[in-house]
C-alpha cells in the first residue's frame, strides 16, 4: 500500500504534538509511524520519564502509550503503525524497519514528514536515517517538522521569525545546523478553531505524558501557546 501522507514519529506522541494541526491540509490515506514503539526487555526498569508519568515498569509504559496512540490516531483519522524498536537511546544504531517501511509504502506522490531533531538526540537519529532511506530509494525529499513542544523554547515561536530564531539558537538550533541537505520554511500554520479542537483532543489522548510536559514547558495546552503554532521545512536533496 502506498500512503499519500506518512508522518514519522520517533515516540508515540511526537507526531500529534508537532503536526496534528497540519494534517487536515494533507492528502489521505495518512499514517503515523512510531519508530520507538517496540516492547522493552521484560526485566527493564522504568526510566526516569516513565516514573514521572506514573508507570511502574517499562512494559506498562510501552503498553499504555501504544493504546494512547491508537486513540489519538483514531481521533485524527490516520492509520497507526508501530516499529519494533524499544524506547531506549538509539546511540546511532540502525533502526529496525524504518528504511524498509519507507521503501515499501512511500511513492512519488507521498508527502513524508520527519522530525527535525530539536530537543531529543533520538529524534535526530530518526531524521538522519529517514533522509538516508528516502534518498537511497530515489524518493522525493521530505518535509521536516519542528519537534514540539521543544521548538517553542525560542521567544519568537509562533511568528515568522521562528525558523531563523531556531536556527540561531545555541542548543535548539544544533540539529538544524547539522543537516546535510538544504531546507526552507514552507508551512507555519496557526492552529485555531476546529483544527485546534481536533489537535487538543488528540494530544489529550496521550494523558500519561501531560503532567511531565507541563512541568517542563508550563502551560503546554494554553491558547495561544506552544502547540497552537507549527513549523515545517521543505528539504531538498
Amino acid at each position: 500500500m502506498s500512503y499519500r501522507t506518512i508522518v514519522v514519529s520517533p515516540h508515540f506522541d511526537d507526531a500529534a504534538l508537532s503536526v496534528a494541526g497540519l494534517l487536515d491540509a494533507l492528502p489521505r490515506p495518512a499514517v503515523f509511524v512510531t519508530v520507538f514503539g517496540g516492547a522493552p526487555p521484560a526485566d527493564r526498569a522504568p526510566s526516569a520519564w516513565d516514573r514521572l508519568c506514573g508507570f511502574t515498569s517499562a512494559a506498562e509504559a510501552a503498553r499504555e502509550r501504544r493504546a494512547e496512540d491508537a486513540r489519538a490516531c483514531e481521533l485524527l483519522g490516520v492509520g497507526q503503525l508501530v516499529l519494533d524498536n524499544p524506547d531506549a537511546p538509539a546511540n546511532g544504531a540502525r533502526l529496525a524497519g524504518l528504511a524498509e517501511f519507507l521503501r515499501a509504502h512511500a511513492g512519488a506522490a507521498t508527502r513524508v514528514l520527519i522530525p527535525m531533531g530539536i530537543g531529543n538526540a533520538d529524534h535526530a537519529v530518526v531524521r538522519d536515517q529517514s533522509l538516508q532511506a528516502l534518498a537511497a530509494a530515489g524518493l522525493p525529499a521530505p518535509w521536516i517538522y519542528a519537534d514540539l513542544p521543544y521548538a517553542s523554547v525560542v521567544p519568537q515561536w509562533g511568528t515568522e521569525a521562528a525558523a531563523r530564531a531556531l536556527a540561531e539558537h545555541p542548543r535548539a538550533g544544533a540539529p538544524i545546523r547539522a543537516l546535510t541537505c538544504s531546507i526552507a520554511p514552507c508551512r507555519t500554520p496557526l492552529v485555531k478553531g476546529e483544527l485546534w479542537v481536533a489537535k487538543r483532543r488528540a494530544v489529550l489522548a496521550y494523558a500519561s505524558q501531560l503532567a511531565p510536559l507541563a512541568t517542563d514547558f508550563g502551560e503546554v495546552l494554553a491558547v495561544p501557546g506552544p502547540l497552537t503554532h507549527e513549523l515545517v521545512w521543505a528539504a531538498r536533496f
